[in-house]
């Protein structure tokens, strides 16, 4: 049984990306249908400045095209078959846009969107997201999150009411994202930490200034057991339906 009294969230990462071509719209339909809480994706710049949700840098790794994404249109991001390593289940994908991911997604789950321009990070997109989510009914179901400082101040600057999130690379190098001068730099809502680093100590920390403790990515079950018993109030996880088994299990009803 857990040491804590409320159920942890299923962030599906990708959405459920075990299952179906990460961070496209069949993902996505996935991890609804398999209970998530949140799906997480990653949001780019296109080089006509439309917000798209894919996770590298270039296109060459999911998808049939090769170069930057920040090199090329979304009519060219369009014409790519986005289906990675699933061909057979799902001969075709598309690269969704940020706005399609919305209309899938609105009032069925909620969304932790990372800002992954990590290559660019004072490029426009901070403000392009901003500019989709500002007059959205359901903006406060939206988590933004991030690596760098820099786009993650941005946009909170921007949309304050949005809640944000710091992610923490593994180890020393993000030993300074998960302590005092993370929370300095950022005022954010949740802490998304490697899983090896989630300690009894950060969790007390937590507890005490507030934000939530949501670690990936999670796909063991011995290993979601194990943060689950130290108190994390999410699992960033490409299993969302064992992440669920899991829950089920030790939160019975």
């Amino acid at each position: 049984m857990a040491n804590q009294s409320q159920r942890p969230l299923i962030f599906a990462h990708r959405g459920a990306s075990a299952y179906a071509p990460e961070n496209t719209l069949a993902a996505f339909e996935i991890a609804i249908q398999q209970g998530a809480d949140w799906i997480e994706m990653d949001a780019k710049l296109s080089a006509d400045q439309q917000v798209v949700i894919i996770h590298d840098r270039t296109v060459d790794r999911t998808t049939d095209g090769s170069g930057r994404v920040s090199d090329l249109p979304l009519s060219s991001l369009k014409k790519l078959n986005a289906s990675y390593e699933f061909r057979d289940q799902y001969p075709h994908e598309n690269i969704p846009t940020f706005s399609e991911v919305l209309e899938l997604c609105t009032g069925r789950i909620r969304i932790n969107l990372e800002l992954g321009n990590y290559a660019t990070p004072f490029d426009h997109l901070p403000e392009e997201l901003a500019k989709i989510i500002k007059n959205h009914p359901h903006k406060t179901s939206i988590l933004v999150s991030a690596f760098h400082p820099v786009p993650l101040r941005k946009f909170h600057s921007i949309e304050p009411e949005v809640k944000i999130s710091l992610l923490a690379r593994r180890g020393i190098a993000g030993y300074l994202s998960r302590g005092w001068l993370g929370r300095r730099l950022i005022p954010y809502d949740a802490l998304h930490p490697d899983k090896s680093d989630v300690t009894p100590s950060m969790i007390k920390t937590a507890r005490k200034f507030g934000y939530l403790i949501n670690p990936f990515t999670v796909n063991d079950r011995a290993e979601m057991v194990h943060l689950i018993s130290l108190g994390v109030n999410g699992l960033i996880t490409d299993d969302p339906r064992l992440a669920g088994e899991v829950i089920a299990s030790m939160f019975p009803t």
